[in-house]
Parts: C-alpha cells; structure tokens; sequence
C-alpha cells in the first residue's frame, strides 16, 4: 500500500479528507511523500462561499461513479465491457447491496435465477433519469417495460410504494406517457371547494400548499379586478392627476393621467403659462396635456379595473383595455405586439410567425406564458372568442347609460383555472357538480386534451371533506399564524402595518454545529425560500422589508440575495428586490392586485379598531 496512488487503496489517517491531495503518494508510515516532479503546494484559496475560516481551501469534490453495462446480458449475468459487471463495478470487488430506495429484494430474485444486477437495481435513486445505455429510465423506480424480475420497491415522500411480484411485466401501470396507473401525472393539483358562504381554491405542489384563493358573493363590490365598465367622471383633480369615477360601487373609482387614452386629433398642448403634467406616459400631442384637458365632469368613458379596492381606497382604472383569454390577450384598438419573455427564443420564433396570420386589425395581442406548445388553431380559436367578446362589449356600451357593467370576469376558479391550468397540473378535484360543469365546459374550449383532469367528487361518497383529505385546513391554520418555523428550528415572524409588511428572521431553535457564521448563513437561506413561499401563500404585496440576520462575509451575503431572487422567480406576481442594506435590511416590492389570505378570512375587530388593544376607558373619563 505504501507505493500506490493515493485513492486506489485504504488510506487510514492520510490527509486526503483535507484537500492537501496532489500527485503524490502515500508512505508506510501513511504520511504523504511528494513525488520527483510533484507540483508546488497551491496557494491558500479565497474563502469561498460558506467557509467561515478565511484562507482555508473547500473540500475537494467527490469523482462520481459512472456506470457502464447496464444493457449486459440479464440471462447469464455475464460481466459488461473492460471485464465489468452488469452494475458497472469492477468483478473483482464484491457487489454492495443499494441502500436507496430502488434497492432489488434479492431472495426474490434469486428464486428466479437472475442476479439483482439484472433486475433493475442497477438504477438507484435518480430513477428518473437515463441508463447508461440511453434507455429511459421508468418513475417509481422500475425497470422499463418488458424486463422480467423480482420485486421492485421506491417509495416517494409520503407515497406508498407500488410493489411488482414476479411475473408481472414491468410498466404495467403505465398505460400512455404521462400517466400513471391510468391516472395523470403532474407536479400540480388543484383543490376546489364550494361553501355556503365561499368557494375556495388551493393550489397544491405535491402536498405543499403554495396558492390559496377566497371568494365570497358579497365580493362583486370588492373583488371586481378585470371588470369593465361604462363609467362617468364625477370630478376631475388637477392637483393630483386624477380624476374619480363612478362605476356603481361604493366608492368611486381613480383614474390616473397615465392611464388616459387619448386622440391627437382632439388634445392639444398645454399653454405657455399653464403647468406641465408631472407625471403620465402618454405620447404625441396629448404629452404636455393637463387632465383636465382630457377629460371634463359627466363625461361617459369605458374603463377597466387593474385593482380592486383595498380598506378606504377605491378601485383603481385604467382606459387601456384588455381582454385575457388561454393563450392570448387582446388589446382592442392598440398596436401592443408581444410575446411572454418566459418563453424560449426557438418558441417566440414560432409563435411570431403565426401571429402574423391571426392577429386582427386595429387590435394588439400579446402571447401568454401558457401558448408553450400552442397549435395555429388554438390561438386563431383563441382570438377569435376575445373579439366575440370586445364586440359584445361595445354593443352594450352603445345602449347604455352610466354607471353600468359591461363586462364580469369569470367565476374565481374559472379565473385560476384560465391563469393557472396546464400540462404541469395532474388534475383539479371540484366538489359541486354546478361548478364543475361550467368548469369543464371552459376546459374543453380552450384545451380539451386537459378536459378528463377536471374531476367530480361526492361529498356524500367521500368519508373526508375535501380540504382534511388533502391537508389544506392545516396549511391554512398555520399560514394564518404570525409565526412561521423553519425547518432547522429558526423562525420568521410576519407583522402587518398600514404602509408596509415587516419579516423578522430569527435563529430559534437553530443552534448550529460548528460556528455563528455558519450557522447564520444556513438559517437565512432556509429564510429565503421560505420567505418566498409566504409572500405567494398569503398573498403580501406593496412594500416588504425582511430583516435578515446579520452575516460579516460579504459571499454569503451575495449568496442569500441570490437564493431569495431565485426563489420569487417563481412567483408569477412582478416583484423587485433591492440589495442587503448597511442596516442589513432587504427592502421589496410585489404588486399588489387585491387583499391578501389574512384580510380574506378576518374582519376589523369592533372594541379596539384593529389596533390589538383596549383603552381603559375609565381613565380617560
């Protein structure tokens, strides 16, 4: 052992653990003896990040295995290439059990005279991936289809593990591609819950709850977003840009300059004398236009929500109308032409070549995220229910008088449905029959290959009501909770402010193994993800500020702003995240569209205002 190579044999007490490895070898006495024309010792490296010893060097990484003959010959178990066995190890050491979860039960296969290598167990743990030889590689862990063997067993987190008794051909319970035992497959499931008094929609990602939605009837007053209207301008504010609207809710509505429309034939420029607009995107003639010049009191315009109203403010508009359909969106009398950046250039190549054939004229599309894979026919089909609808609308607009609404966004499940709904989903379960027929009426227009995910289930039939059979009351309860625990032990804490939402990261229970740096480190990236998760689930928007623990190297704090942007990205709802401050503060924004899960199940408490305390009344008598 004393003249081989460092890494072919035992090496006992060596310094191989500490990165020190270079091309020498290892003496009798284990120490390392360099060769004749070993190379320099290496320079001391800059701390990477998550070393808290400056200078020290990482731990050189581990070479991984590969395996090779996996495709040898199963019927004699005859060794692969360069005298390897069908598992890819050498025939002269002896063949280890596989601990993981794809391990073969080998008196199984040897009452049938094959060697677990030729059973599938060649394959473990990353049994979604490929072989050796190219072969794809089946989920749950079996071999693919045709090949004979014992008992197969991989269990998933929470699964339970389907089991294959000899004799049986495997990929048996797959019966087409994405399917499994005759059922979809999919990293999302949508649970649909009809109340008396609500409906509620959870989005799942496998048995986590990372989307939770409420809609009550009361909320055509106040969950109105993507409604339009025929309104009249009640007043105009110059002083603030604004004009306020009646739309027939409770409070009228605001119009901001910048979400004018306007004609350039009609809107002159400002005098000399009067003051130029401070704020407002609108172009031409109509730039140096004050508000007061586009619009005057009693004037009847069409206009949408873009939010709705929150606490005392009002609905917010805007004249730049949209129609969202699956694929497409449709901006009647505009010139927009776009397509989602999340797609991928080979696909905006595809999809601009076929807008150019179904784009109307005079209208602006813009292509969605979900047009991944679109046919021609479906967007043309897409187009042209959005113009069925922009035609209704101006009907109605013609033969009405203001205030009045002349277009309601669907039902919040068709809603999340048309936002949401894809390939990625494995199904969504609706316990109402109504729902789930016009749910199932709008799936099967738009994507009719997704129509058999939407499924039906009895309440009367089901022992569990719908949400304690996925777990999602749980999930609730404690998303509704001001403190949230990591898995490590620390915790965050979530306070609720009239201008802005607070996150304190706290360590806890999290004391480490080796030092505080570490440890904090290690803390505030399980913060980050988690952090994330919370803002989507609870629905936080306007302006957040996290407090994140405060960390000396400035890698881990690069890493820890890395690790939270990698996070919100996905999140569909537009975000913007600033650096670590001196302060050690993250500030944030995320638009804010409606209330969030907290406001939807509470109400202002009546004794102290919301304020979470009670005056003695009688010292202030």
């Amino acid at each position: 052992m004393g003249s081989g190579p460092v890494g072919s044999g035992p090496v006992g007490s060596g310094a191989v653990g500490s990165g020190a490895v270079g091309s020498g070898r290892v003496s009798s006495n284990g120490a390392l003896a360099p060769e004749e024309s070993g190379p320099a010792p290496a320079e001391p490296r800059k701390p990477k990040i998550g070393d808290t010893r400056p200078g020290s060097p990482p731990l050189p990484k581990r070479k991984p295995r590969t395996r090779e003959g996996v495709g040898a010959s199963r019927a004699s178990g005859t060794a692969g290439p360069q005298g390897e066995d069908a598992t890819g190890r050498s025939g002269s050491r002896p063949r280890r059990r596989s601990r993981g979860a794809g391990a073969v039960a080998e008196g199984a296969a040897a009452s049938d005279g094959l060697s677990p290598a030729t059973t599938g167990a060649g394959v473990t743990g990353a049994t979604a991936g490929a072989s050796a030889t190219g072969t794809p590689v089946a989920p749950w862990g079996r071999a693919p289809a045709g090949t004979a063997g014992g008992t197969v067993s991989t269990e998933g987190p929470g699964q339970r593990a389907p089991t294959l008794e000899l004799g049986e051909p495997l990929g048996q319970g797959r019966s087409r591609r994405g399917e499994r035992r005759n059922r979809p497959l999919g990293r999302y499931l949508m649970v649909v819950h009809v109340g008396p008094t609500a409906t509620q929609i959870a989005v799942l990602e496998g048995r986590t709850l990372i989307e939770h939605y409420v809609s009550r009837p009361a909320d055509d007053t106040t969950q109105i977003d993507g409604n339009i209207y025929l309104g009249r301008v009640q007043n105009v504010l110059p002083g603030m840009e604004a004009a306020f609207v009646d739309i027939g809710t409770p409070k009228n509505a605001v119009l901001y300059r910048g979400d004018l429309r306007y004609d350039e034939d009609e809107v002159g420029p400002a005098g000399e004398d009067d003051s130029k607009p401070t704020r407002g995107h609108l172009g031409g003639a109509a730039r140096d236009a004050r508000i007061e010049q586009l619009l005057r009191t009693g004037q009847s315009i069409i206009c949408q929500v873009t939010k709705n109203p929150i606490g005392t403010k009002g609905a917010r508009l805007t004249q730049e109308v949209s129609l969202p359909g699956r694929f497409v969106v449709l901006i009647p009398e505009s010139e927009t032409y776009g397509i989602s950046k999340r797609l991928t250039d080979d696909e905006r190549r595809r999809l601009r070549k076929i807008l150019d054939d179904v784009k109307p004229a005079g209208h602006g599309l813009i292509v969605r995220t979900a047009a991944d894979g679109a046919s021609a026919e479906e967007l043309e089909r897409d187009v042209a229910r959005l113009l069925r609808q922009w035609d209704n609308v101006q009907e109605l607009a013609k033969t009405s008088r203001a205030p009045q609404l002349l277009y309601r966004e669907p039902d919040l499940a068709v809603r999340v449905i048309r936002e949401e709904f894809n390939r990625d989903y494995r199904g969504v379960v609706i316990d109402d029959p109504n729902l789930h027929a016009q749910v199932k009426e709008y799936v099967s227009s738009i994507t009719p290959e997704l129509a058999d995910r939407v499924e039906l289930v009895d309440p009367a039939a089901e022992p569990l009501p719908l949400f304690e059979r996925f777990r999602v009351h749980e999930q609730v309860h404690k998303a509704l909770d001001r403190k949230v625990w990591l898995p490590s032990g620390g915790s965050l804490i979530i306070e609720r402010t009239e201008a802005l939402t607070v996150i304190d990261v706290n360590t806890g229970k999290n004391v480490g193994t080796s030092n505080l740096e570490e440890t904090v480190f290690r803390n505030n990236l399980e913060a980050a993800d988690e952090i994330a998760r919370q803002l989507r689930l609870r629905d936080i928007g306007g302006i957040i500020v996290i407090d994140f623990i405060d960390m000396e190297i400035p890698a881990n704090r690069g890493e820890v702003i890395r690790t939270f942007r990698e996070a919100l990205a996905r999140d569909k709802t537009r975000t913007q995240v600033f650096d670590i401050s001196e302060l050690g503060l993250v500030e944030m924004t995320r638009k804010r569209i409606s209330e969030g899960l907290v406001e939807s199940y509470s109400e202002t408490c009546p004794t102290c205002g919301g304020r979470g305390i009670v005056f003695d009344e009688s010292l202030l008598g």
